[in-house]
């Protein structure tokens, strides 16, 4: 058992001691920057804001048309009704959205690989995660994702 003991140690010691052998470029990326500088991304927020813009004017005319009846249930019929199609809108909506922004995401991603690959890089990290020792290339992300339209 104690011999057991002594090589892993050992082979622990021995690791340490020849990380820096192997060591690993890193570098740093402020993902919230590149994501704010992404034209599809910018695109893909105003569209949202068109349909919530759709929305709204759905939802305001539902509810004058709500007013505007003055028979208890034909008014909750009316409600039940705008509000099953209020809620369909908006599931469809979010969803169309979510799927974008995971292909928006999935290119960004994929941008991001291939600049670490073009300088070197073996390890991109998220700029909040490291205080010190990384390069940042979100300027080049960026350059790369405008360029990639």
């Amino acid at each position: 058992m104690k011999i057991k003991t002594l090589t892993i140690i050992t082979a622990v010691i021995i690791g340490l001691y020849s990380a820096p052998a192997f060591a690993t470029e890193v570098a740093s990326i402020d993902v919230q920057k590149v994501v704010g500088s992404s034209p599809k991304v910018q695109s893909l927020k105003k569209e949202q804001q068109a349909k919530n813009k759709e929305l709204f004017t759905f939802l305001e005319k539902a509810n004058k048309e709500i007013a505007k009846t003055t028979d208890l249930k034909a008014k909750e019929e009316l409600q039940n009704k705008y509000s099953k199609q209020l809620t369909e809108k908006r599931d469809k909506m979010d969803k169309d959205y979510a799927s974008k922004l995971e292909k928006l995401e999935d290119e960004i991603s994929k941008i991001i690989a291939d600049q670490a690959k073009l300088k070197g890089y073996d390890m991109v990290v998220a700029k909040g995660v490291v205080l010190y020792g990384t390069n940042d290339i979100t300027d080049d992300v960026i350059k790369a994702i405008k360029s990639a339209k």
